[in-house]
């Protein structure tokens, strides 16, 4: 591995022009092809293998042209203090409103709420449904501002309009959040490195990576139905990863080139090795998002496997763009006023030994001499954190998370107070009377079962298809959407149908989006152990490859356990109790999203073996050159310290950027992503994992006869660079190359 990523890396470096225009004409083709193609939908929505998805099929089948995945609105009538929405002249109101809104294109229906018994019981509160035959992602602007203009032509008059429902559904924007993220960035790389070229090359490879990524997810999104939200999270992750691992070659680059060798072969040998471990790193990566696959719904697959691709892009520009960046940048990576720029090898090998130590290698010699309290205190301060996981509640964000100023929230919170908590989620009960001997008489023996049952409101009476076997019922829980007795309320109709369907052959199926959310959150639920143990299993054997060793990928993944552990627990904290919620925006808190547990397994993991990977093959490295385990430990953080320290503030900046988004998803993935990578980077890699290492000592780094035989040698460490540098005899060149310079 490390001979070949080190012929490659001198080959870009020589075929510089020829690899820089490569890289650059394939963003110019994407970003051609991103520009002509159709805008991204909103992504088709199923979770196969659930009851909710079986009805929404059937739903289809049976009342075909209803558009059942078809955008929705509520436009929500509240009368003046005092009044009533049964007065003549805010009837006359409403009804000038649903005329307005018929004639608007895209509607397939709009109900009258005095014909469709649709005002509250104290007269004060009416909605109008709106029905559209595509979804909200797809709906035309003028489509949206017809809705938009309806009510504010109602609102004129006097009376309060608000709009809910996905019909005004938009891209979510994280405002200036992200281009801040970007900036702190600039900074760390700048601190970091000494040098606005150095750090610029980071930041400019991460760019176009993202660029060639996202832009291709956005000029496929049409064609392979994905979701607005797709190109945010890989976005989020190139940017991230990106950096990281073109600042970790950089970094290397500048190291050898103060040991006195020539920019090509420094280059080689950057890429050599902290290639190689940008190779693994990347791979866990990928791994872990890829695997999201084995959760089997649609849109997450997609999701990881869009992120996945703009990770291996990354890898595939830090290997090839950055060695042909540095090129051209010459010497000029150093920090300013560096010394040994001219020396040649023979002048560095007799320059003065370092007369302080860095604040790594303090740091590590702290660690290795009182081992075990620094273990005890790290993993007792992460479980501290992971105590609000055993209260969490798990459900997917609903109007009544939007922020408050938004029409959407506000339509939430009037249709509840007007109707009720549970009017917000209505469940609908899909009866297939096919085999029933009456169908009908099946149909109201589900009503009367359901309306038996507690925690129901309102019951409707069932609506046939054409063919008069199936029919809808629309069920009005006394609970908001998110609650825990509606979920036992959709548990407890499904355990009523089954006596139905013994009783009478009709089958009952429960969907509607309240249903289909609780759906998703057990499936997430259900794949999260054989989710969790393919990715950590799939990574501990290629780590077990690379740092040729059982207990080191052992420590690695026991310790990433305990940051997402930790991680998860922050995000309860403040999405769930509401704790500092208001410091980062969130104005409501409820149930955390169902997909965050399984996503951050995925995505944290991959981010945290980046940094074990980083950090442990410096040790690695200094093992197999003959140091003691322990002063092996402090040489991996004398030169792996400050760089993964960097490169983990510059995720968490990346990360926390997306904070500012008007998405509560993206908003709590964001926060969720840049908290955990501050426990895994900060506690377990420079605290628990040193401290580990430090107690094992030889034991570390044990690997059975047997499978030391089975397991390839990858040569990470570039110990292969030894016989290939002497027989090319590169070194030998060093005082041409710096007289050239």
């Amino acid at each position: 591995m490390a001979t070949f990523l080190y012929k490659l890396g001198r080959l870009a470096f020589r075929r510089r022009h020829f690899v820089v225009l490569i890289w650059v004409a394939m963003l110019t083709l994407v970003g051609v092809g991103a520009a002509s193609a159709p805008a991204a939908g909103s992504g088709s929505f199923s979770i196969p293998g659930t009851e909710a998805q079986r009805a929404f099929d059937l739903l289809e089948e049976r009342f075909p042209g209803s558009a059942a995945d078809g955008a929705t609105a509520r436009v929500v009538f509240k009368a003046p203090e005092g009044e009533s929405m049964n007065d003549a002249g805010h009837k006359s109101v409403v009804e000038d409103t649903v005329r307005e809104l018929t004639d608007g294109a895209e509607v397939t229906s709009v109900t009258d709420p005095y014909t469709a018994n649709a005002v509250s019981q104290d007269g004060t509160t009416a909605y109008v449904s709106v029905a559209y035959d595509v979804s909200g992602m797809e709906l035309a602007d003028s489509t949206k501002d017809a809705l938009e203009a309806a009510a504010a032509d109602a609102r004129d008059t006097g009376l309060t309009v608000e709009i809910g429902g996905d019909a005004l559904q938009a891209m979510p924007h994280t405002g200036t959040g992200e281009i801040i993220g970007i900036a702190v960035a600039a900074i760390v790389l700048v601190i970091t490195l000494g040098s606005l070229i150095a750090a610029g090359l980071p930041l400019l490879t991460a760019i176009i990576g993202v660029g060639i990524g996202v832009g291709s997810i956005t000029a496929l999104a049409s064609t392979l139905d994905l979701g607005s939200t797709t190109s945010t999270l890989a976005m989020m992750i190139g940017l991230a990863v990106g950096i990281d691992y073109a600042l970790f070659i950089v970094s290397r680059y500048r190291a050898e080139l103060a040991e006195g060798r020539d920019r090509e072969e420094a280059v080689g040998r950057a890429v050599g090795t902290a290639g190689s471990a940008v190779v693994f790193a990347g791979l866990t990566v990928v791994i872990a998002l890829a695997g999201l696959a084995v959760v089997n719904i649609p849109m997450l697959t997609k999701m990881g496997l869009a992120a996945a691709g703009t990770v291996v892009v990354a890898v595939v520009i830090a290997l090839t763009m950055i060695p042909a960046l540095l090129g051209y940048a010459g010497r000029k990576v150093q920090p300013a006023g560096a010394k040994g720029k001219l020396l040649g090898r023979k002048k560095a090998e007799a320059a003065p030994a370092e007369a302080k130590p860095n604040m790594g290698t303090r740091w590590a010699s702290f660690v290795v001499r009182r081992p075990l309290a620094v273990l005890l205190v790290g993993i007792v301060g992460l479980g501290a954190a992971a105590i609000p996981v055993g209260s969490m509640q798990m459900g997917l964000p609903d109007d009544g998370s939007q922020p408050t100023d938004t029409t959407q929230r506000r339509a939430y919170d009037l249709l509840s107070d007007g109707f009720g908590p549970g009017f917000n989620g209505p469940l609908m009960i899909v009866t297939d009377a096919r085999a029933s001997d009456d169908p009908e008489a099946a149909a109201n023996q589900v009503v009367d079962r359901i309306e038996a049952l507690d925690g129901v409101v309102t019951v409707t009476p069932p609506t046939p298809n054409e063919a008069g076997d199936t029919y809808t019922i629309t069920v009005i829980p006394d609970s908001k959407p998110s609650s825990v007795e509606t979920e036992d309320l959709v548990h407890a109709i499904r355990d009523a149908g089954g006596d139905i369907a013994t009783d009478t052959g009709a089958n009952v199926l429960v969907t509607g989006t309240t249903a289909m959310n609780i759906d998703f959150s057990q499936k997430m639920n259900d794949a999260l152990i054989p989710y969790l143990a393919l990715v950590v299993g799939l990574a501990f054997l290629l780590l077990i490859l690379v740092f040729r060793s059982i207990l080191v990928p052992l420590k690695a993944a026991l310790g990433f356990l305990l940051s997402v552990l930790a991680a998860l627990g922050a995000v309860v904290a403040v999405f769930q109790w509401g704790w500092f919620a208001n410091v980062i925006g969130v104005e409501g808190t409820g149930p955390i999203m169902s997909m965050m547990p399984i996503f951050m397994v995925g995505v944290v993991f991959g981010l945290a073996m980046d940094y074990e990977v980083f950090l442990v093959t410096r040790m690695r490295e200094a093992f197999v050159h003959g140091e003691n385990p322990t002063q092996a430990v402090v040489t991996g953080f004398k030169h792996g310290a400050r760089v993964v320290a960097a490169a983990a503030v510059i995720m968490m900046a990346v990360f926390a950027g997306f904070i500012g988004s008007s998405d509560s998803m993206v908003k709590m993935i964001g926060f969720g992503l840049a908290i955990a990578v501050f426990f895994d980077a900060f506690v377990v890699r420079m605290a628990i994992v040193p401290a580990v290492l430090a107690l094992l000592g030889k034991r570390a780094w044990w690997l059975p006869r047997w499978l030391d035989r089975a397991v390839p040698n990858v040569d990470v460490e570039g110990e292969g660079l030894k016989t290939l540098s002497a027989a090319t005899g590169s070194d030998s060149d060093d005082e041409k190359e710096l007289v050239r310079v």
